[in-house]
């Protein structure tokens, strides 16, 4: 693999799992044979664009530019002042996303969660593209942002979304122990069963050693090392080992997509997710392997595209994938705000006026 700049990764990775999400929502809910029955003998091969020719993203990529927002809105904040926490910040990020949705938390939280900023406005993420039912119940019940959802949900809407966390963590130079446990603290603000939190733990991780110029099984195996030493980390390890020992077998990958489950819980999802990543030749076979199966088919293809969009980067996205797809530009902006924060000049002695008033604007704190 030719050599790939980290900025690249930044933007394949959220790129990518926007295109796993776009190829996977319009069969989201149908069984391998009703794929094949309405696509053809090779399944899903491209967009299936709307009306207007836009390839749509669901609530998977919703939440996670949501994600991404809260962590640079942390960046940012940490610049003035040290009274929060990523987990915090991402919360109150979800807490936007779901007013977009047309619901607010009972606890009245979104008052102090800052300005609506940049991402808010975007009206194409204020509609409803079928949303996790744990997401939206554990954010209308949230009673603080500094704490786990209450329930024990292991639903893959923790997971689908933490990707930007490895992101973030890289640019900071964070080690893979606190980008395992942000990444699963921030799953569990709305699933709070151990394999809903941990799975995405290991997602975080893997993302982490990618972006450093890892190669999928050294991500994994980052990944494994932090999960062991987890309380209930079981369930999670036995998946991603599952995956590992199906890609080095000689069992057709439906088959073995199919024995890793169909990806409506966390540590299905990312197994799948993964398994279609170690055993694809480009980005493009992954993903479309990542989404023709039973299951949940745009979780599926998020995970598999932020995974091959972070080793491989951006250029090893299909144009004809990348051009029709809804907030292209924004989540490109996106990507390139979460490399770029860190080098913005924007702190309270000295600095870039212009460009401090300009970011707050963008990504108020507060």
């Amino acid at each position: 693999m030719e050599h790939c700049d980290p900025a690249d990764r930044f933007t394949g990775c959220l790129l990518g799992g926007a295109v796993g999400d776009a190829l996977g929502a319009p069969v989201e809910f149908m069984k391998l044979v009703q794929i094949l029955r309405q696509c053809g003998p090779a399944g899903v091969r491209g967009h299936a664009p709307a009306a207007d020719g836009m390839a749509r993203i669901t609530d998977d990529t919703q939440m996670t530019l949501f994600t991404a927002e809260g962590l640079i809105r942390f960046g940012v904040r940490s610049r003035f002042r040290a009274d929060s926490s990523p987990r915090a910040m991402v919360a109150y990020a979800y807490l936007r996303w779901l007013r977009t949705q047309g619901e607010r938390t009972r606890a009245g939280l979104e008052a102090d969660a800052g300005g609506d900023g940049w991402l808010f406005g975007h009206r194409e993420l204020h509609q409803r593209r079928a949303p996790g039912l744990t997401c939206l119940s554990a954010l209308r019940a949230m009673l603080s942002v500094d704490e786990p959802a209450i329930n024990n949900s292991k639903g893959c809407g923790g997971v689908m979304r933490v990707a930007p966390v490895g992101l973030f963590a890289w640019r900071l130079g964070w080690t893979p122990e606190l980008t395992f446990d942000t990444g699963a603290q921030v799953a569990g603000i709305t699933h709070g069963h151990p394999t809903g939190e941990l799975a995405g733990g290991a997602l975080a991780v893997m993302i982490l050693a990618l972006v450093d110029g890892a190669n999928l099984a050294q991500a994994v195996y980052a990944a494994r090392q932090c999960l062991r030493t987890r309380p209930g980390h079981e369930e999670t390890l036995a998946a991603i080992e599952g995956a590992e020992r199906l890609a080095r077998s000689d069992t057709r990958h439906d088959l073995a997509i199919a024995r890793l489950g169909e990806g409506w819980v966390a540590e299905e999802a990312l197994a799948i997710g993964l398994y279609c990543a170690l055993v694809a030749d480009t980005f493009g076979e992954g993903v479309l392997m990542a989404v023709n199966h039973d299951g949940d088919s745009d979780s599926t293809g998020s995970i598999a595209g932020n995974l091959l969009g972070t080793l491989l980067g951006v250029q090893a996205i299909p144009q004809e994938w990348l051009e029709p797809l809804e907030l292209r530009d924004v989540i490109t902006e996106l990507a390139e705000d979460l490399y770029g924060f860190v080098d913005w000049d924007i702190g309270e002695k000295g600095g870039d006026e212009e460009l401090r008033q300009r970011v707050l604007a963008k990504y108020p704190v507060g």
